[in-house]
């Protein structure tokens, strides 16, 4: 099976009308999204997600900021998916990412970035089991599989 990853569009997106356009984006990578949900996290589940970060100053700002809204949590796979997810969605904030990128198209923010995307095998595999339980990830493959990956499957 190929590497998965989370990847979160967040409130900002959703409000500046944005999920079409970045889901596009993973769509033409050649990305197949195998599980999604439409919802609006409490502070709490914010606060799991983001557990590494609690000692750090962004945090309080970052778990308001996200759950001020809804968002749109979806999983998905491609082999090598995490590091070419992070390169697509650009440095952290989006006066910073190239342009190009997700956030250095759309964002000029230093607070407000668009999207999150697991940062490596672990981090993926625990965010992954926070929104998802394994029956509610699809298995199935695309008819042009070949085409997309230069494999012969």
């Amino acid at each position: 099976m190929a590497e998965r990853t989370l990847i979160i569009i967040k409130p900002d997106a959703v409000q500046r009308h944005l999920v079409g356009e970045i889901i596009g984006r993973f769509e033409k990578k050649g990305f197949k999204i195998v599980a999604a949900k439409f919802l609006q996290l409490s502070e709490k589940q914010t606060g799991q997600l983001y557990a590494a970060h609690v000692e750090k100053a962004f945090y309080k700002p970052l778990v308001k900021y996200i759950s001020s809204a809804p968002l749109l949590v979806m999983v998905w796979e491609a082999d090598g998916i995490i590091d070419m997810a992070r390169k697509m969605m650009g440095a952290t904030f989006g006066y910073y990412a190239e342009m190009g990128t997700i956030r250095g198209d759309f964002s000029s923010s230093e607070r407000y970035n668009l999207v999150h995307g697991s940062d490596s095998p672990e981090s993926a595999q625990q965010e992954i089991k926070l929104f998802f339980a394994p029956n509610e990830m699809v298995d199935y493959k695309f008819t042009d599989s070949h085409w997309l990956y230069g494999k012969n499957t």
